[in-house]
């Protein structure tokens, strides 16, 4: 598969008119996992493996701001019949996702796009992965993504998404918050990310056509990892003929229980009282 050259490579889907500019993480690559080790210990890396069991008949992998590849070198690892398209707006992390694939890199194909604007080249995909990656988005950038994305996946496509986020009440709110807080402002220091809240990104996926099947939680619903497939967008309109088809049909129901009621009457009738 092709590769990335260590050359600069021209970022490519940057949206026109996008209100703020790309992060640049290229200055995190090589100190990332550690900044990562620091902050929460293994617990994000056990939110990117916890479906690994449930993707091992994927072919086709489209993996969304994967960072240094961690998660693409276990998949790789685990599956030995993946081929992955890793897409990414840092040279650096792509980069260091190439260097971590190793021995499998041949099964790796690396895009340099801004997400924002991207759209896949590929179609086919049974899996999608972001993990970490929708919180640098705003909440209609999700939908957009993952309209365009859905466009590219098979019927029954999984996505993968592992996040951070606020529980709705309990004392996990008020320790989720501000650390949440912190992490968008020190991201927006190092990276200049704009982004200051976490998107609504479930409600984002089912408007695209995605439906999640399975949750999972640590340090009390701060950290998620969802399992989501295709489906059909939240709000779908039935096509004027299938409306029609829908009313005939239950016309027709309606008759029929009306002709059944009737000779129901006429045999009560019939039937002499003892």
């Amino acid at each position: 598969m092709n590769t990335i050259p260590v050359a600069n490579v021209e970022l490519r889907g940057a949206p026109s008119g996008a209100v703020h500019a790309c992060p640049d993480f290229d200055g995190l690559a090589r100190i990332y996992r550690w900044m990562e080790l620091a902050a929460f210990g293994p617990l994000l890396q056990r939110c990117r493996r916890a479906w690994i069991d449930k993707l091992a008949s994927c072919q086709n992998a489209l993996v969304l701001g994967d960072g240094d590849g961690r998660f693409a070198r276990r998949l790789l690892d685990a599956n030995p019949r993946v081929n992955i398209d890793a897409v990414d707006a840092s040279l650096a992390m792509l980069q260091a996702l190439e260097r971590r694939a190793g021995p499998h890199s041949d099964r790796v194909r690396l895009h340099r796009a801004d997400a924002r604007g991207w759209s896949p080249t590929n179609s086919g995909y049974d899996l999608v992965v972001s993990h970490f990656f929708l919180d640098c988005l705003e909440t209609d950038e999700v939908e957009s993504l993952a309209r365009r994305v859905r466009g590219s996946v098979a019927d029954d496509a999984i996505w993968v998404v592992s996040e951070f986020a606020v529980p709705a009440a309990g004392p996990g709110q008020l320790i989720a918050r501000p650390i949440v807080a912190v992490l968008y402002r020190v991201f927006g220091l190092l990276t200049g990310l704009a982004v200051r809240r976490l998107p609504d990104y479930s409600t984002a996926l089912r408007r695209a056509g995605f439906r999640m099947e399975a949750r999972r939680r640590w340090l009390g619903g701060m950290l998620v990892s969802d399992f989501w497939r295709r489906g059909e967008p939240a709000g779908l309109q039935l096509q004027p003929h299938k409306q029609l088809s829908c009313v005939a049909n239950c016309y027709n129901r309606v008759n029929i229980t009306d002709v059944r009621s009737r000779q129901s009457q006429i045999i009560a009738r019939r039937i002499p009282s003892p």
